[in-house]
């Protein structure tokens, strides 16, 4: 069998003989292009190399340019705007094919796309005359079943990977030897802003949860994060070296999978020689078609398909403009249609889109429009996160004007001004919407936590946004009169925007207020709220506390108390005082079980309590 596949040995211009013009040609995939093959195709000057058409997913190579000159011998035809080709498809140098990327190969199968010539790159065969397709099986195998003329390109340096990537000899009508190495590419560069976006896109990042990954520095600073995460799935287009190191630290199992359990799922392989030595016949990972990849039923059947979205802009009601050029080569339309899709058939699936809150040149990436951008997106329905340095702004079922204040929460600070300025223009938000400039500076995000109480309650913690009026709203709207009059000392029946928005509205230093929120992330409910004032010209604060019935007994309020003394002591505050009906004995508990002793005076029926944060607190 060894002697018979190497009599289909032939040379370059041997191939390019069979070639007619007008004919349709299948070319290899990004790192798998056949460099070759397409080398030989541009320099030869044989006539019948005319009017072809080049047929080609993803182009990232360096040997099919797109220049003007050659568009007499070929045109291509690709589905993703990314990379090389997208300057030549904005300027009409390159025809873009509008589709999802799963539903490709039918397209193929069905003649639809029609092909005439297949150049696929593969490994060398073994002494049965078998070989594997390598590090892109995408629809290879499609186009060889359709084209009249099969060429495999024979590289030696390309990994022999598993799962449906298995071909003979037999399928190939020529074999032709490579002497270029396939395409690598040097791992992404990445900053300190970057690892804090991906730092806080990995708190999204549930244990158990199934992630595609992609190019890129987002990536490249994800996969650190993600080490301590427990039994993730990878079901993805792409495998890069940032995902090698995941996989390698343990963190991924793929336990949970329904389809190709114990497997991690991947269609394209992009990164440095490491990662093709690597995935050289390794068992972990598994190369199957897009049509499998991207199949949003099969994408829907992995509990917590979390989908991560690198984004150029957003604007302040959810639409984004995706990266363009160099920038993007995972995320076309055509390949992210089918991952939304899935994650909609998910259960707990959520899509997450991340960027830094300033480009390059020191401007905002959050905008009141994005019609001036290419490849926008405009999918505000599913697009459940949106995450920067600066935190995370949960858009789930949310209005617009909601939208728009969580996502100015997380522009960069001296950008929120201007952005609330714009807001207000467009009728995005409350016309007489305040703003206090400089607390975006101070939002003291070491404050955010989770902590378990009995009965396995989590509550997460944070300080306040100005984007929580509305749920501070509804949480008014909860209390029963008992509950208001012991935190307002007066029977107040309704709580308005113009109310409610000085209270959200805060500097995070004279004044702090810290929430308590239960249920999913994005999805949560507001359950408790602690805070305190600082009194004017004095070293002491107010505080004052408020839980929602169906959740007081739990100790929330004595844990909150905690976290305003540890709060306000970085602040300079030396003490509290608070007003407490003697009624509420709940809250007097509270501080009877804080750390300091207090003094209390009775005047006019009401406590006056004063907690001074003494060098010897109780019990030392």
């Amino acid at each position: 069998m060894a002697g018979s596949w190497k009599e289909k040995v032939v040379s370059p211009d041997k191939v390019l003989d069979k070639i007619e013009p007008g004919m349709s040609i299948f070319v290899g995939t990004g790192a798998a292009e056949p460099r070759t093959l397409v080398k030989h195709l541009l320099s030869s000057e044989k006539p019948n190399l005319r009017d072809l058409e080049v047929i080609q997913l993803i182009s990232l190579g360096d040997t099919l340019p797109l220049e003007e000159r050659y568009s007499e011998k070929y045109r291509l035809k690709t589905f993703s705007s990314g990379w090389i080709a997208s300057e030549a498809v904005r300027t009409g140098r390159v025809d873009l094919i509008p589709c999802r990327f799963s539903r490709i190969p039918g397209l193929i199968q069905s003649g639809a796309i029609r092909i005439d010539v297949a150049f696929i790159q593969l490994t060398p065969p073994n002494d049965q005359g078998w070989a594997s397709l390598g590090i892109t099986v995408d629809t290879a195998r499609k186009a060889m079943e359709q084209a009249s003329l099969v060429v495999g390109e024979i590289n030696p340096q390309a990994p022999w990977t598993l799962g449906d990537t298995l071909v003979n000899v037999a399928d190939f009508d020529y074999l032709i030897e490579a002497e270029l190495p396939p395409i690598t590419f040097s791992r992404w560069p990445t900053d300190s802003v970057m690892d804090q976006v991906a730092a806080n896109v990995a708190k999204l990042v549930e244990n158990g949860s199934c992630l595609p990954f992609a190019t890129g520095s987002l990536f490249e600073a994800l996969a650190p994060h993600l080490m301590t995460k427990k039994h993730l799935s990878i079901h993805s287009l792409f495998i890069t070296d940032p995902l090698m190191d995941l996989i390698q630290s343990g963190a991924v199992t793929n336990k949970n999978k329904t389809f190709f359990r114990g497997k991690s799922v991947v269609s394209y392989a992009i990164g440095t020689p490491e990662l093709m030595k690597w995935l050289d016949r390794n068992p972990l990972v598994e190369f199957q078609g897009i049509d499998v990849v991207g199949d949003p039923k099969v994408i829907g059947q992995h509990d917590r398909f979390t989908l991560i979205v690198p984004i150029r802009k957003v604007d302040l009601t959810g639409a984004i403009a995706m990266h363009a050029g160099r920038s993007n080569v995972a995320f076309g339309v055509g390949e992210l249609q089918g991952f939304l899709a899935g994650v909609e058939l998910s259960r707990e699936g959520r899509t997450i889109c991340a960027l830094p809150s300033r480009n390059l040149k020191g401007e905002s990436n959050f905008k009141i429009s994005i019609e001036d951008y290419p490849n926008q997106f405009n999918f505000r329905e599913v697009l459940d996160m949106v995450v920067t340095e600066y935190g995370i702004a949960y858009l789930k079922r949310i209005s617009i004007r909601e939208r728009a204040l969580a996502l100015i929460d997380i522009a960069h600070p001296d950008d929120r001004a201007e952005l609330v300025r714009q807001a207000k223009e467009a009728n995005l938000i409350y016309p007489d919407q305040i703003y206090f400039p400089e607390a975006g500076h101070f939002y003291p995000r070491d404050l955010e936590h989770s902590h378990i109480f009995k009965d396995k309650l989590l509550v997460r913690f944070r300080a306040i946004k100005p984007s929580d009026e509305d749920q501070m709203r509804r949480l008014f709207y909860r209390f029963s009169e008992e509950d208001v009059y012991y935190r307002y000392f007066s029977p107040v029946k309704t709580m308005p925007h113009k109310k409610m928005q000085t209270y959200v509205n805060i500097d995070y230093r004279n004044t702090l207020s810290i929430v308590g929120l239960v249920g999913p992330k994005g999805e949560g409910l507001l359950i408790a709220e602690a805070r305190y004032v600082r009194v004017p010209g004095e070293p002491y604060a107010d505080v004052a506390f408020i839980v929602d019935e169906e959740y007081q007994g739990y100790g929330i309020a004595s844990y909150m108390y905690q976290l305003l003394i540890q709060a306000a002591k970085k602040n300079g505050i030396e003490g509290f005082t608070a007003d407490v009906l003697p009624s509420n004995q709940s809250m007097l508990q509270v501080f009877k079980k804080g750390p300091y002793p207090f003094t209390s005076k009775l005047t006019a029926g009401v406590y006056h309590l004063t907690i001074p944060f003494t060098d010897q607190a109780k019990g030392t």
